[in-house]
């Protein structure tokens, strides 16, 4: 069953299948990674935020839901997969070609029309370069306006369940796209082997990305490993949350050379090196701390009230 009541018939069904998920799945970061970023984040939100998220089946099922915008990735949808793809990344490297960055989605595939034509040697469409802060971005506006729902519910003493049901699944989803953003090579045109002037001898295989977030993250790093980075910052609310969301990508981004030469040097392979797994911890740990960042300002700014709508007064002077 689905739906906003429905959800909860699969939290129960998400908390016995967890174990199978984990051995199965090897996405971004991998399913453990996005598992613990997620457990972290909402399991660490201040004691504001609503119980039902925070503990018990509802933070069971927002962890369950980390990996799922990766399932919507295979063979099985290839419809849902195209569209899909590209809100795991953003190419940052061609940004600044646009100078300042539309905050809205079709704003920025228009936007690299002209960008394209200047450059035919480079394939600059907005699906090519990336999609991620928009995803990010709009899923953290749906998980806002359920706490608003649930807010207005909860004071007319009405049935929250259903809400409630929403809002995990939000914080789950969300969850996915803020800890891609944590991962270097999301933040990339170098995602998976080295691309262009290489001085340095980087990896070229197509095999550095799985590597790092996947097969050694799942091998070597727990969560309790970095919790306590997690539990150190203190959650804030955000005041602009698009501007903060892109200087944690730019953040992100400062780590792509350093991913390829702690490959370079065996970090990743097997156990790794010690610093192979700080770093892995760091940039996980970093995730938790974004997204509950986010979670928590969106609770607080549901709070917020709502522009008026005004009607336009002469709609026909757009035709």
């Amino acid at each position: 069953m689905f739906g906003r009541q429905g959800v909860w018939v699969r939290v129960a069904a998400a908390v016995v299948l967890l174990p199978v998920v984990l051995v199965e799945q090897g996405w971004a970061w991998g399913s453990d990674g996005h598992h613990m970023i997620n457990r972290l984040a909402i399991s660490t939100l201040p004691a504001e935020v609503p119980a039902f998220l925070r503990t018990g089946p509802g933070l069971e099922a927002a962890v369950y839901y980390a990996p799922e915008p990766d399932h919507w990735r295979g063979r099985g949808e290839p419809e849902l997969a195209a569209a899909s793809a590209s809100d795991h990344y953003i190419d940052m490297e061609y940004l600044d070609l646009l100078g300042t960055l539309p905050r809205n989605r079709y704003d920025y595939v228009r936007a690299w029309v002209p960008v394209q034509g200047a450059h035919p040697e480079l394939t600059l469409t907005a699906e090519k370069v990336g999609m991620q802060p928009y995803q990010t971005m709009e899923c953290w506006e749906r998980l806002k306006s359920a706490f608003r729902d649930y807010r207005t519910l909860s004071a007319a003493k009405e049935d929250t369940k259903p809400v409630e049901a929403e809002i995990v699944f939000l914080a789950g989803w969300l969850g996915h796209y803020v800890g891609d953003g944590s991962m270097p090579l999301h933040t990339s045109n170098k995602p998976n082997g080295w691309m262009g002037a290489n001085p340095k001898g980087y990896t070229t295989e197509h095999k550095i990305h799985g590597l790092f977030e996947s097969v050694f993250v799942g091998a070597n790093v727990k969560g309790s490993d970095f919790a306590a980075m997690v539990e150190a910052a203190k959650p804030k609310v955000v005041d602009d949350v698009w501007t903060e969301y892109l200087d944690y990508l730019r953040q992100s981004h400062t780590f792509v050379e350093q991913t390829y030469a702690l490959e370079k040097t065996g970090a990743f392979t097997g156990v790794g090196t010690p610093e192979g797994k700080t770093f892995a911890e760091e940039r996980l740990a970093a995730g938790a701390i974004e997204l509950r960042d986010l979670i928590y300002t969106a609770w607080v700014k549901s709070a917020d009230p709502v522009p008026e709508f005004k009607k336009d007064p002469a709609p026909e002077l757009k035709k």
